[in-house]
């Protein structure tokens, strides 16, 4: 049986009378198109709703300020009291996202996740019910737990659905939806902002429970309409299933391959993954403080009260763009490595430029927030991508994926210390430090593009080659 090498030809099997399946382009298109229509936007939407859910404890630290109703002054939260509640959020990240990717493949993607996102949904409405430091910090830490498992695994998710060169797309369209819960969550909360007194709760507390009803309610219908993987979607007709299945022959993660642990050993053992893994905590450094940070960044900007919400708006508006197109370049081209090293170089310059602006000058700093913001998680699904496309095994992909989003937890730790209130307006602290990790990332990019080329040279014929 002749092996034909199906990212330059769709032909995966060939003649009717041997093993052999022939993929016409046109009905592989025709496949993915369908695909696209059904996974891609059910895993958006379930992406936004976890976005919303996880940054509004941003929006709702400047909520009401004027007024003294917001969470900080409510329930008498230090600065040091609301970082630490942003931490510990985050350690409940790098403790259960691994874990949680093994139980997506025990339970099946549809149960796990619609069973993540109803108990996200529920934690996010009990933050409304926060009296104190101590309530509001045990309340952070389940809803991390809930929530740790979904964008590892619907990266993982996607490997069973589609090809390397298909998924940066795909992984930047989920992504960008936290963009779009910036843009969303900022609108949404200056709208929420008005209900401020109503019913005698303040505004923040109608913002956790507002935002954390449709998780709960949405948790039912991606019970029934998530897909599992294509062998079992009742959805496709026999000849699609076997199709989305065997065009991924050797390509990607299969939904009934077991995991063993020799696989768990050798990719645990892969040191060229801790490069990978480097990358993805410098990129969740800034991250991190652009998601929890951003309505405090804006105020710090000359915007304040209601304003401060609806001034968060435009970062994330073009940072949805820009994500979408590098990561569509980045697909077409093959360039996955150029793309996340120049996105982190462009994102570090504008940083720097930040940090350095008078903190008076706020036009321009806005301008350069919107920058920085774009290409700082315009970066993130191409080193995703790359590296889904470089683990070649369904146990690789089951560790690797969840251990690079988990390491990420130590940048994301790291971003919630450096805006310092005490250095409002300018934040130079803030800004710097994202600087420093964004343009070590793109530097550590480039030296892993030029492993994997060298790696690329010594390959035999029949050797798979490594992505750049």
């Amino acid at each position: 049986m002749t092996h034909i090498d199906t990212e330059k030809s769709s032909v995966v099997f060939k003649d009717e009378e041997s093993d052999l399946f022939i993929v016409e382009p046109e009905e592989e298109r025709r496949l993915v198109r369908r695909l696209d229509r059904r996974v891609v936007p059910l895993a958006m939407f379930i992406y936004l709703l976890c976005s919303l859910d996880r940054s509004n404890i941003g929006n709702a630290k400047v909520l009401n300020d004027t007024t003294g109703n917001d969470l900080q002054q409510t329930i008498g939260l230090s600065s040091e009291d609301y970082t630490t509640a942003l931490m510990v959020f985050l350690v409940a990240y790098f403790i259960f996202e691994t874990p949680s990717n093994y139980m997506l493949k025990a339970f099946r993607p549809s149960r796990w996740i619609a069973f993540l996102m109803f108990s996200w949904g529920a934690m996010t409405m009990c933050l409304g019910a926060a009296t104190s430091f101590s309530s509001l910090t045990a309340v952070r830490f389940l809803l991390g737990m809930f929530e740790a498992g979904l964008f590892p695994g619907l990266v993982y998710f996607l490997t069973f659905w589609y090809k390397p060169n298909e998924r940066a797309i795909r992984v930047a369209l989920i992504l960008a939806c936290a963009t779009l819960a910036g843009a969303f969550g900022g609108a949404i909360a200056y709208g929420v902002g008005k209900m401020n007194g109503t019913g005698g709760l303040e505004g923040w507390r109608w913002l956790f429970i507002l935002e954390g009803i449709p998780s709960c309610l949405l948790a039912f219908l991606v019970l029934g309409l998530f897909p599992d993987y294509p062998e079992t979607a009742r959805w496709l007709s026999e000849e699609e299933r076997e199709l989305a299945t065997k065009r991924l022959q050797g390509l990607a993660s299969v939904g009934h391959s077991k995991i063993t642990w020799e696989e768990a050993k050798s990719t645990l053992k892969e040191w060229r993954l801790y490069l990978h893994y480097t990358i993805y905590i410098c990129i969740s450094v800034p991250f991190s403080s652009i998601s929890l940070f951003a309505p405090t960044i804006v105020s710090g900007l000359g915007y304040t009260g209601l304003d401060a919400q609806l001034f968060t708006v435009p970062p994330y508006a073009v940072a949805f763009v820009v994500t979408v197109t590098i990561s569509w370049l980045s697909d077409k081209y093959e360039k996955r490595s150029i793309a996340t090293s120049a996105c982190l170089f462009i994102a570090g310059i504008a940083f720097i430029v930040e940090g350095v602006l008078a903190p008076t000058a706020f036009k321009a700093r806005y301008g350069v927030l919107c920058i920085a913001v774009s290409f700082a998680f315009a970066s993130i699904p191409p080193l995703l991508s790359w590296l889904t496309a470089n683990l070649q095994t369904t146990g690789a992909a089951t560790l690797g994926v969840p251990m690079n989003v988990s390491m990420g937890a130590i940048g994301q730790i790291i971003g919630v210390y450096i805006y310092k209130a005490s250095e409002a307006p300018g934040y130079p602290t803030g800004h710097f430090t994202n600087a420093a990790f964004a343009l070590l990332g793109s530097s550590l990019a480039l030296v892993m593009r030029t492993i994997y080329i060298r790696w690329n040279r010594k390959l035999g014929s029949n050797d798979r080659e490594w992505r750049v």
